[in-house]
C-alpha cells in the first residue's frame, strides 16, 4: 500500500493534484492524504506525474510525501472516510 501525503499552498494547484490522485484510484483518507494499492504501478506513475505535471509549479514550502508501507509491519487505529481498517502506521 502507498500513503501520499502532500502540503500545497496554492489552492488551485492543491485542487489539481487531489483530482489527479483521485483518477489514479487514490482512496482519500483525510483532506491531503491518499492510499493506493498496486504499489509498484502506481508508484512510478505517480513519480512520472509529479515531476512532470506539478514539480515545476510547487512553491519552496510545498512537499509531497510518498510512503510505501508493507502491510505486514502495518498496525492501524482510527477510523477514516470509507475505510473498515485502522490508520496509525508503526514500523
Amino acid at each position: 500500500m502507498l500513503v501520499v501525503s502532500y502540503d500545497i499552498a496554492s489552492t488551485k494547484l492543491r485542487t489539481k493534484f487531489s483530482k489527479t490522485l483521485q483518477k489514479k484510484g487514490g482512496i482519500r483518507l483525510q483532506f491531503s492524504v491518499y492510499e493506493f494499492n498496486n504499489v509498484d504501478r502506481i508508484l512510478d506513475n505517480l513519480k512520472i506525474i509529479v515531476e512532470t505535471e506539478f514539480a515545476k509549479q510547487f512553491s519552496g514550502s510545498d512537499s509531497v510525501l510518498i510512503f510505501d508501507t508493507n502491510e505486514e509491519k502495518t498496525v492501524k487505529y482510527g477510523n477514516a472516510i470509507h475505510r473498515d481498517q485502522n490508520l496509525v502506521f508503526f514500523d
